[in-house]
């Protein structure tokens, strides 16, 4: 499946998923990195939602990796989510 073929309102998705958790929607960032046969999405939100989008025992961000999971069954492409964690200086940990 090319890109072309490919829904790109995943980003978006999470996106509004992760805005709607999180206290400071501004800072909600998601990048789309695509690989050969998937494709990765990057979250990034203010260092104090962290915990909001991962939820407790990682509920909330077991709950978007599921539905993403639906999706690449029914497109044929895997999508992955993987949420960055900034520390205080700004530096992302991935």
């Amino acid at each position: 499946m090319t890109q072309q073929e490919r829904p790109d309102n995943m980003q978006e998705l999470v996106t509004e998923i992760a805005r709607a958790l999180v206290d400071e929607p501004g800072a909600v960032v998601v990048e789309a990195v695509e690989r050969e046969e998937s494709t990765v999405l990057r979250l990034r939100v203010a260092p104090s939602d962290v915990g909001k989008v991962i939820g407790k025992q990682g509920r909330t961000a077991r709950s978007m990796r599921t539905i993403l999971g639906a999706v690449s069954m029914k497109h044929h492409h895997r999508y992955t989510l993987d949420i960055l964690e900034e520390d205080k200086n700004g530096a992302s940990g991935e």
